[in-house]
């Protein structure tokens, strides 16, 4: 039976005869269904129609992984080599043996850490293939389309996967909203990966906050002021956010903070107009 995998959104569920009927994630307001209606297809049926995954270096020991031509909404994993196995930070949906192979070949994958939901997408299949295990905050715990003893729930503000990085849950975009800091990253001055949570703008001077990106929903003044107080007390220098060419190269961590003012200067100013 096969794993389908919903062609708006990615995310892939437990093996079936037939397909669900409906994908929650697309139903929820943050998402949608595409105009054709729901759609479903394989692994298998990937491989067919030439999907493949390209590689890419960002920097010394960190690595970004996308689907080549897009698939769903364009979702883009990393891949952090560090002392202690390999982290992979948010997953795609397409993994093939070639994918495999080439991960296999530079020590694979200890452990999968997902920002939010959006980016479930294969977790569970990749980390069957590298037996890891799957790190999520446990307020999106219902955002899990397919079940696996390989998840592992963590609650509170940070979660530390070993010397090199840790997880902060700063909440947003999602209930469970994490982001990851690679302390070793940036040649030691640290790097913020961050999914959806903080979104880097066009001019990559800035980033934003949405509730929904797709429905144009902003998120509160109160929810980003509590984003900026969780990232106030971190340390970095780079920021990575979903897609390849979305950094803040230098003084990521100021940029973030004037960007939250700019953002909250903006909610007030619709409010007085």
């Amino acid at each position: 039976m096969p794993a389908w995998i919903c062609m708006t959104c990615g995310t892939q569920y437990p093996e079936t005869d037939l397909p669900p009927s409906t994908c929650p994630i697309c139903q929820d307001e943050r998402q949608y269904v595409g105009r054709e209606g729901q759609r479903w297809t394989t692994l298998a049926d990937m491989q067919r129609h030439g999907y493949r995954n390209a590689f890419y270096q960002h920097e010394p020991y960190l690595w970004g992984i996308e689907t080549v031509p897009e698939f769903a909404i364009g979702q883009h994993a990393k891949l952090i080599r560090t002392q202690e196995g390999n982290i992979l930070w948010d997953c795609i949906s397409y993994l093939d043996d070639v994918t495999v192979d080439l991960i296999r070949s530079i020590g694979g994958i200890r452990v999968i850490a997902v920002s939010h939901p959006h980016f479930y997408s294969s977790m569970v299949e990749w980390a069957e293939r590298f037996d890891a295990c799957i790190y999520l905050h446990v307020r999106d715990k219902h955002w899990v389309m397919r079940p696996s003893e390989r998840i592992i729930w963590w609650d509170g503000a940070k979660y530390e996967l070993g010397s090199e990085c840790t997880l902060f849950h700063v909440g947003g975009h999602f209930a469970g909203s994490t982001v990851l800091l690679w302390n070793q990253g940036a040649q030691g001055r640290g790097v913020l990966l961050t999914g959806d949570t903080l979104s880097v703008s066009a001019d990559r001077r800035y980033v934003s906050f949405m509730y929904s990106f797709p429905n144009r929903i902003p998120l509160s003044a109160t929810i980003v002021e509590s984003i900026r107080n969780k990232l106030e007390p971190l340390s970095f220098e780079r920021l990575y956010g979903t897609q390849f060419d979305s950094v803040i190269e230098t003084r990521a961590k100021d940029a973030v903070m004037r960007s939250v003012e700019r953002y909250l200067a903006a909610l007030k100013r619709t409010e007085e107009s």
